[in-house]
């Protein structure tokens, strides 16, 4: 009579090993997801190109046209603030590079499928949306402020036989440095859109819709204390405050209370990404 030999015993899974799974490899898992994403390496470009290029350009036809008509009015304006001059109209376009980009750090995993494996990945969820966006503010604070610094010491090298201005003259250092931080949480504001809506096309209309569309709603109200309020409060207007070197006159809120202010809607908007996302399926 011959018997069966006994099957082998089951064999354990062999244990992960402590913190293979923690916050340190998610942060690295998220900056690998980041950087092999071509548009990634494609948006950055165009944002450092449109922002230190239109100031570039911008200061060069105010250095021509200095003389100009209108010269005074216009002179003095850039007299009061040169940083704000030389930086405003070409952060106003490179921001958009910038929220284009925090909407698809998180979008393109939804478009793709990819999120299905980061949620199995990491089933709490948080850390993954805290990993991602420390990656991508480290990543938009290293670039922005470079591409500022940039941007300034062009505008000033081309105005230089005109106007005279430094980083050693007041509010100019924090003007210039305060543009990276504003573009940064702007970003993180983004990506906590992104993560709401999770459409790529819906959520950056949404955020261009706040980002330029409302404060142009914003300017057709009437000129009263009503208007004044609602316009100084919204994202763009109350943190774009912190890239002036000068407080204007009619400015409600100072650099930093403006920046603060940014920073309550990217946090709110980070919290609700937060909840939607353990609530959701992927």
């Amino acid at each position: 009579m011959t018997t069966t030999p006994a099957a082998p015993p089951a064999t354990r899974a062999p244990a992960v090993p402590p913190g293979r799974s923690g916050f340190g490899h998610v942060v690295i898992s998220e900056w690998t997801k980041i950087r092999s994403v071509r548009s990634t390496v494609w948006t950055l470009i165009a944002f450092v190109i449109v922002t230190i290029g239109i100031s570039a350009l911008i200061s060069l036809a105010v250095a021509g046209a200095w003389n100009g008509p209108r010269a005074a009015s216009r002179d003095a304006t850039i007299t009061l603030d040169p940083t704000g001059a030389i930086l405003g109209l070409s952060v106003a376009l490179g921001q958009l590079a910038i929220c284009v980009l925090g909407v698809m750090v998180m979008t393109t995993e939804y478009s793709t499928g990819v999120i299905r494996s980061s949620l199995l990945a990491v089933p709490k969820r948080l850390p993954m949306l805290a990993a991602k966006a420390v990656v991508f503010a480290i990543l938009i604070v290293i670039t922005a402020e470079i591409v500022s610094l940039c941007s300034f010491f062009a505008g000033a090298a081309v105005l230089h036989s005109h106007l005279h201005v430094s980083l050693s003259e007041p509010g100019v250092t924090r003007a210039v440095l305060g543009t990276g931080l504003y573009l940064t949480v702007l970003g993180l504001f983004a990506l906590g859109v992104g993560t709401m809506i999770r459409h790529t096309a819906g959520a950056i209309s949404a955020v261009i819709g706040i980002v330029l569309v409302l404060p142009i709603i914003g300017s057709l109200l009437p000129d009263t204390t009503v208007y004044n309020h609602i316009v100084a409060y919204l994202p763009t207007q109350a943190g774009h405050l912190i890239g002036q070197a000068h407080r204007a006159s009619g400015d409600l809120l100072g650099p930093w209370q403006g920046f603060g202010v940014l920073c309550i809607y990217a946090a709110l908007a980070l919290i609700a990404a937060g909840i939607l996302l353990r609530r959701r399926d992927a």
